[in-house]
């Protein structure tokens, strides 16, 4: 894989912006369809970022947008910190292009345990992997792991991550796991934009990292040698990873 840094357009809830990523991050920022994304990045050096675009100002503006950012080192699960926290600001109407996260493992040999509860008087944290669909209550605060690369970046708590759709639009923020009294089947409760409580079938979520990934699953295809499933791009045969976007080939 090569370790050429590449000028990547990477998206945010409120933008995006225009910055050179190594192959690394580019693995980071793809959440499984074509765009790359932001957040799971984390902070970037300014001097890597050569524009940011601001949704709220419908204009793009060159060099960095501003960086705000805290070290809460806050822990939120067994052998889990929270160890920063922050958000890529427009430096002209200080609307939010992207918040972002970042975790760390005191002990990297360790497992991640359960997530703290957001009851106090809460005693159980069930554990869910985000391919299966298991039985949680609604009033508990369930533990997700992360589809990011590193076991590093392994993210216990769903609670407060960005929900974006397909297009890169935030709907609103995850708020926990529960069970849809009509159906009985599993939902992810959100915060909508407007502040309204709503939830998404755990069917619609095409993945979850540092922010929860909304689309429909594709439909099978056959694959062109050389194309990359996740964007496209047609590579020369025998590539291991896209130049493109940095996926791992089929």
């Amino acid at each position: 894989m090569s370790s050429e840094l590449r000028l990547k357009k990477l998206r945010g809830s409120g933008g995006y912006v225009m910055a050179t990523v190594t192959d690394e991050q580019q693995m980071k920022g793809n959440l499984g369809g074509p765009d790359l994304f932001l957040a799971p990045i984390g902070r970037l050096d300014d001097g890597k970022i050569t524009k940011h675009f601001c949704n709220t100002c419908e204009k793009e503006f060159e060099g960095p947008p501003k960086i705000e950012f805290e070290n809460p080192n806050e822990e939120v699960a067994e052998n889990l910190v929270l160890a920063e926290r922050g958000q890529y600001i427009c430096k002209s109407c200080n609307a939010s292009i992207a918040e972002y996260r970042e975790f760390k493992k005191p002990n990297e040999e360790g497992e991640v345990g359960s997530a703290k509860p957001l009851d106090p008087n809460a005693t159980t944290q069930p554990t869910v992997e985000a391919t299966t669909q298991p039985t949680v209550e609604a009033t508990t605060q369930p533990t997700v792991e992360a589809t990011t690369p590193s076991s590093s970046d392994s993210v216990s708590s769903i609670e407060g991550r960005i929900v974006v759709d397909e297009n890169a639009n935030k709907v609103g923020t995850a708020k926990q796991v529960g069970i849809d009294g009509n159906t009985q089947s599993m939902v992810l409760v959100i915060t909508k934009n407007d502040g309204t409580e709503g939830s998404i079938p755990w069917s619609s979520i095409k993945k979850v990292g540092e922010v929860v990934l909304l689309g429909k699953p594709e439909e099978t295809v056959a694959v062109q040698p050389g194309k990359c499933s996740e964007c496209g791009f047609i590579n020369k045969e025998g590539s291991k990873f896209c130049e493109e976007c940095g996926s791992k080939m089929q």
